[in-house]
């Protein structure tokens, strides 16, 4: 820190939260009694969030913090929070000087577990410290450990996405029919992402075929109307003859699919073995 905080009786200084959401959406709150803008983001005078105790260490232990606040905030409602909106969000935590503007972070992590009560909510804030703690060794498995797209796979994933409109929603099976019928054993597997409506930026996995050609996605549907726009990626079964014959890919296949497995110790030779 380039300055000491509280050093004097009287300090100019609040507290200030940010959340950078994985939909792009960047929210800034502040215990100061009017707004404050910094960083290029409004930061709003809310009360309500309050910062708790935060522990940090030169250990590898992980850091930690945790952050609550009444649900009475445009920017938070119990409807974003069951939708997922702030699942994975990036916090900052930090203390500013409302008449210099000077500033410094304290906390920065994201957020892990959240709770709801009364009308209330608590995260958990999940330090970068965690990341020390997770093995790096890989295990072995029969299909592929990568990510469709992702590290490791290396395939493009520009080369699977495209953008539909949707036609119709089947409520009761969580279902969503789109312009052109994609092929359901194509996208399993797969993610939906909402361009357009109440649950734009909201990414959905699809889980497999749905009634009259639909896809059946693993996140709630809200009312959406016909004709939103979709991104639809395609999914894979991470299956070494998948990654083959469809992708072409089989160089970059993360798995063991013809090592034996402890399941060798049991096997009884059947008639003519």
């Amino acid at each position: 820190m380039s300055r000491r905080w509280f050093a004097r009786e009287l300090e100019t200084v609040a507290t200030f939260c940010r959340i950078l959401r994985t939909d792009g959406v960047a929210l800034g709150f502040t215990a100061h009694d009017r707004d404050l803008w910094f960083d290029g983001v409004l930061h709003r005078a809310s009360p309500g969030m309050v910062p708790s105790s935060i522990r940090r260490s030169a250990g590898l232990d992980a850091d930690s913090a945790e952050v609550s606040g009444a649900l009475t905030h445009d920017a938070i409602s119990g409807a974003e929070l069951h939708a997922g909106r702030f699942d994975g969000a990036q916090v900052r935590i930090g203390v500013v000087d409302w008449e210099s503007g000077e500033r410094d972070i304290l906390y920065a992590g994201t957020i892990g577990a959240i709770a709801e009560e009364d009308g209330a909510f608590s995260a958990e804030l999940v330090s970068r410290k965690a990341e020390l703690w997770r093995d790096p060794v890989p295990r072995t498995s029969p299909a592929c450990r990568a990510a469709f797209c992702g590290p490791g796979c290396n395939l493009n994933p520009q080369r699977f996405m495209r953008e539909l409109r949707l036609q119709a929603i089947d409520a009761p099976a969580n279902a969503v029919v789109l312009e052109g019928a994609p092929e359901a054993a194509l996208h399993a597997g797969g993610t939906l992402r909402w361009l357009d409506g109440p649950q734009a930026g909201i990414v959905a996995g699809v889980m497999g075929p749905g009634p009259a050609g639909g896809l059946v996605l693993d996140v709630p549907i809200e009312p959406v109307a016909a004709g939103s726009r979709v991104l639809l990626r395609e999914g894979c079964d991470h299956r070494l003859d998948t990654c083959a014959t469809r992708f072409a890919n089989a160089a970059n296949f993360r798995g063991e699919p013809f090592l034996p497995g402890n399941d060798l110790l049991v096997r009884t030779p059947g008639p003519g073995q």
